[in-house]
Parts: C-alpha cells; sequence; structure tokens
C-alpha cells in the first residue's frame, strides 16, 4: 500500500489520536498505591514471595517424577513374561518347540558348506528377525496379561522359527542332490 492509501485508512476510521491529559500518569499511580495500602490494610498480601512459586513448581516436579517412575519400574524393569508362565500346557508347549528349533538348528549349521553358506547366513538373520519380534511379543504379553492374541503371535513365531528351519533344510538337499548328479559321470 502507498503512504496515501494508509492514511486515508486511518483517517477515514474513528481512532483515538488525542494524547492522554497532561497528569494522567501521576493519577495513575496515586490510584495504584491506594489500591496497595487498602490491600495491605486488611492483611492481604500483594504479592506472592517468589520462593513459594518455586516450592510449589518443584513440589509438582517431583510429584511428576516419583508417578512416572513408579509406573515404569512396575511395566518397563519387570521381568517379560513368556509362555511358560501362562500355564503348565503352554510351558510344554514352549519347551517343545524350543527343542525342535535347538535341534533343527543343530542340523543346519552341521550342514554348512560354501554351497550351503548363503542360504545359512540369510536362514540365520531371519532367525535373529524372528528372535526380536518375540522379545517384542514378551513384552506385550507382560502389559496385556493373558491376551489370547499374543500368545497365539508367540505360538506362530516359534512355527515360524521351525517352518524357516525345515525351509532351509529341504533346500540344502536339493543343492546336495544336485552336486552329487554333476559329479556323476554317465559313461554308457
Amino acid at each position: 500500500m502507498k503512504d496515501e492509501e494508509l492514511y486515508k485508512l486511518f483517517i477515514n476510521e474513528d481512532c483515538d489520536l488525542e494524547e492522554p491529559e497532561i497528569g494522567h500518569e501521576e493519577r495513575f499511580l496515586y490510584k495504584l498505591k491506594e489500591s496497595r495500602n487498602l490491600r495491605s490494610s486488611r492483611g492481604e498480601n500483594p504479592v506472592r514471595p517468589i520462593w513459594k512459586s518455586w516450592i510449589a513448581i518443584a513440589a509438582s516436579i517431583v510429584f511428576i517424577i516419583l508417578i512416572a517412575g513408579s509406573f515404569l519400574s512396575s511395566n518397563i524393569l519387570s521381568k517379560p513374561a513368556d509362555l511358560a508362565t501362562i500355564s503348565p500346557e503352554m510351558k510344554e508347549t514352549q519347551d517343545f518347540y524350543a527343542k525342535a528349533i535347538r535341534a533343527e538348528l543343530e542340523k543346519v549349521n552341521a550342514s554348512k558348506s560354501p554351497e550351503t553358506k548363503i542360504i545359512i547366513d540369510d536362514a540365520l538373520v531371519q532367525m535373529e528377525r524372528l528372535d526380536e519380534e518375540y522379545k517384542k511379543l514378551k513384552i506385550d504379553l507382560s502389559i496385556s496379561g493373558k491376551d489370547k492374541r499374543v500368545i497365539f503371535a508367540m505360538v506362530s513365531n516359534l512355527q515360524q522359527r521351525i517352518d524357516l528351519l525345515n525351509t532351509v533344510l529341504r533346500q540344502i538337499e536339493d543343492i546336495k542332490e544336485l552336486k552329487n548328479y554333476k559329479n556323476e559321470s554317465t559313461t554308457i
């Protein structure tokens, strides 16, 4: 906008452009002083001491920290539950899967050769990923109680591990068969 347009804008509006009367500041300060004197004569403290405000803030912060600390210590610091804590049947299930996984993993590691190294290394990476998921599920189980969905997810995770290892073992067998087939000499 140009200066003229701005000037016209304020001219047309009903703006108070006048200065306050002489002595306005003295009258204002006098009224303010009287107001304070009136409060002090009634026994009211017009200004709260600053240390009281700081104490109130500090007490609030301490209270929040105590509440948060008790919540965190009960949920996060507690040992995550696993299937064995649910019931004796779930303990048996967990033990069964753990033994099966160990046995399959031993078979896979025993079959390690230069031809199968890539497949086995990939399987181990996937097993680590499944293990991380299982750890998260254990925390979820601790938080949710005995939620059946979490229990099912944990059992599914264990089954996925076994399926993965079985698939790897089948692939290793296929590689061994192909190797034997290539090494055979067929002469007629």
